[in-house]
């Protein structure tokens, strides 16, 4: 089995800044609106801040986290700036979680089959 810090090197070797700024992004609930807005359909930069109580520079100002985080594409034609999801980006963020839940799905496992073979057979004979 690597020890720790084999492991740590292996972690940051895997360091994904892209990753960093999605989940960065995702941290905020007024951008998360906006990516659920998004879901539907593009919109506009006006209509993503219609239900939100704030300033159109705010929702600029989020949907510019938003793009760096790769979770959102705008595009400009004429005076309109519309904006649409970006799937990959979500893609990369739900395949992160996916494996750490794997990893401890199996932990998990391991320590119920240790416990079972550890147990006391006066134990198993009381469970239901």
């Amino acid at each position: 089995m690597p020890n720790l810090h084999t492991m740590i090197l292996k972690h940051m070797l895997q360091y994904s800044p892209n990753l960093d700024l999605a989940f960065q992004a995702l941290a905020d609930p007024a951008r998360r609106g906006m990516l659920e807005r998004l879901t539907l359909g593009p919109a506009s930069v006006s209509e993503l801040a219609r239900p939100f109580d704030m300033s159109l520079s705010a929702i600029v100002q989020h949907l510019k986290v938003l793009e760096a985080g790769g979770l959102v594409r705008t595009e400009k034609v004429g005076r309109v700036r519309t904006c649409q999801i970006e799937p990959a980006a979500l893609s990369a963020a739900e395949s992160w979680i996916n494996q750490r839940r794997t990893i401890w799905e199996q932990r998990f496992d391991r320590l119920e089959q240790y416990l079972n073979e550890t147990a006391d057979p006066e134990d198993k004979d009381q469970q239901p």
